[in-house]
This record gives C-alpha cells, structure tokens and sequence, in this order.
C-alpha cells in the first residue's frame, strides 16, 4: 500500500467515527493491516475490507455505507452500496493528496472544524423528531457530554463564613484563648444540598420521535445525582423508570426501561397516570419540595377534568412545576390542547423541548428554579 494512501485511510476512520460507528485504535489498525492485501483501486475491495474490520454491529452497516460513499465519491448513496461503480480515478483522488500539497477532495482539511462545529450548532437547534439516522447518533454523544448542575436548597448544616449568621459555639471557643476577650467573632452560613428533581415523561405514541432523546437526557440527570433524581414513564398506566435509568452505560440503561414499560408508543391518560404516582410516590415524600418536570405534549385521551385535579394537588406539594412541551418551540403555537389547556393554571413554566438547545435551557431553568 503507498505511504501516501495511509492519511485518507485514517481520515475515513475518523469520519466514521464521528457518523456513530465506536471505531477504536485496535479495529483501525486492522483495518489498515486488511488494506495492505487488497486493491485499493478496487473500490468493492477497498469496501469489503473496512465493512468486516469496523462495522461491529448490524445497525453500524447504514452509518458505514453512508460515510464510504461521501468520503470517497462525495455524494450520498442511493442505492444498496452505490460506493461499488465509484471510478479508480476518484477513488485514488480521495485517498492521496496532491503532489503540490494542496488539499484534494476527500483529505482533511483544516476547515473542518469549524464545519463541524457549525453543522453541531445547526443540530443544537434541530427538531429531534427530523433527525436523520446519523444525526440521532450524533445527538447521543452530545446528550452524553451534558454536565447538569442541580437545583439546591438550603441546609440544615452550618459551614463557617466570612459573613451570616453569628456562630457562637466557634466564638466562645476561640475566647478561651484570649483570657475570655472576644477578638475574633466567627460567623457561619447554612450550606446548600441539591433538591429532588422529579421526572415525568409521557412516552404514547405522539411522543414517540422524542422519547428515546428525553429518556437519554433523564439518564444523564440520573447518573449525576442517583439519590435524588426520579423518573417515571406515563402512558396508560404509570412506570418507575429510576432504578433501570442509573445504569453506567446510557444503552443498557435505555435498554432495561424499555423492558420495565409496558405500555411504550400507546395511549395517554395523564390525569390517571399522575393520580397513581401521586397516590403511590409524590404524597409520600417524592414530590414534596421537589422539582417536577413533565415532558408531554398534552394530548389527553381520558378526563381533563381529573387531569387539573391531580395538577393542582400536585401544585401543593412540589416546589416547582414544570411543563415541557416539543411543540412549545413551534412558530404560531398555542397552548390549546386538552391536557395543556387543564395544566396551565397549576404550572409555573411552559417551556420548549424540541431540540438539544432546549432541553440546555431546560437544565438553567431547573437550576435556577432551586434558587428562587
């Protein structure tokens, strides 16, 4: 193989990587041993021979014949591999660079990054439920890279201070060593532990294009703060979702909720499903002075009536009611539906969650609500 294949075939690797594939340093390495043996003018060669070296699961096999075909013809295949009828001149072209040093299509080029960093501010801003199959994966990365600061609340605790509250322990106990003078007040301050975060997605069928991003980013919450992050699923009937979402891994995680809800993409009975969970959770402790975030669309298939009901008890115990509405972020929307229309007097906020942008502002909103 010519030295000067080897920054295009490297190149690729990166470039799958960054489409979803888990490409490692082990599985580049024999995908560039693999490449010594084959025609690299050959193009069903030169597929072949990354396909079983870096594809490692079935649903890797889309993202790949994606990426060979822009990073070799520079176009999007339309076919089953349209990467096969590639000419040997374009395929030579995408993995050498030119001989006078400039970039050549295909070779990195230092423009990319800020290409990229423009594509993922325009995938910030994206409707979730519009994203391709690529772009989804994408956004599982950056929901992963999410560092969410938690609402807090003040302690019980005292922590010494520069200013606050007088502490008269610390001061009568710095006077035993001035003969009883008090030289040197000590003052303390109460300190600050993260408040409970409560939340409830609705996972019927018209959240479906959303649930799979608001479970991930219920997982990301979780595996912050565990001991006082809870999530339920609601749909026909109401499902703890905390203890399967503090698993390490967001895959094994999601895998292990999708097998503890029951009634997934079905029907929504909110103000049945919110009395369950206030019944057998949020009187009890849970959503007492909590932050309660509810990810639905408002869709409502049972009693409206019970819906504002449950709301407004609700309303009573939590420290916060949010509502997070995907539609919310549409051009010319109104809170008209049903279930909207019954929860808007017992919420605090009505905010959007359509995109990765939204659901950012979510967290300063959570964040800030602990502090009000």
């Amino acid at each position: 193989m010519p030295s000067d294949v080897l920054p295009g075939l490297v190149g690729f690797t990166r470039a799958l990587a960054e489409s979803g594939v888990a490409v490692s340093t082990d599985r580049t390495a024999m995908y560039l041993d693999a490449v010594r043996h084959v025609d690299v003018v050959d193009p069903k060669e030169l597929y072949w021979a990354g396909r079983l070296t870096l594809c490692v699961d079935p649903d890797d096999l889309p993202r790949y014949n994606e990426a060979f075909a822009r990073w070799f013809t520079g176009t999007k295949p339309g076919g089953k591999r349209a990467t096969v009828s590639m000419p040997k001149q374009a395929q030579i072209a995408a993995l050498a660079p030119a001989e006078d040093g400039h970039q050549v299509q295909g070779e990195a080029d230092p423009e990319a990054l800020p290409v990229a960093a423009s594509e993922t501010e325009i995938l910030r801003s994206r409707d979730i439920a519009e994203l391709s199959t690529a772009e989804r994966a994408h956004l599982r990365e950056l929901l992963a890279q999410l560092h969410p600061a938690p609402p807090t609340r003040s302690s019980l605790r005292l922590r010494p201070a520069r200013r606050g509250r007088l502490d008269a322990r610390r001061t009568l106990r710095g006077m035993l060593a001035t003969s009883g003078e008090p030289v040197r007040l000590a003052y303390a301050r109460r300190t600050r532990r993260p408040r409970r975060v409560v939340l409830l997605i609705d996972v019927s069928g018209s959240m479906s294009p959303y649930a799979d991003a608001l479970l991930r980013f219920a997982h990301v919450l979780t595996r912050r703060n565990p001991a006082t992050t809870e999530v339920f699923a609601l749909g026909t009937r109401m499902t703890r979702l905390s203890r399967a979402l503090r698993s390490r891994d967001p895959e094994v995680a999601l895998t292990a909720a999708g097998h503890t809800v029951p009634d997934w993409a079905g029907g929504t009975r909110l103000g049945e499903t919110l009395r369950a969970f206030l019944d057998r959770w949020g009187q009890r402790g849970v959503a007492r002075h909590s932050v309660v975030v509810i990810f639905s669309d408002g869709w409502e298939r049972g009693d409206t009536a019970l819906l504002g009901t449950q709301l407004a008890r609700l309303r009573r115990l939590a420290y916060r009611v949010l509502w997070v509405n995907p539609h919310a972020g549409r051009d010319g929307y109104a809170p008209v539906q049903s279930g909207i229309a019954a929860a808007w007097p017992h919420i605090d906020r009505l905010l959007a969650g359509h995109s990765l942008a939204t659901l950012e502002r979510l967290l300063v909103e959570m964040r800030d609500a602990g502090r009000t």
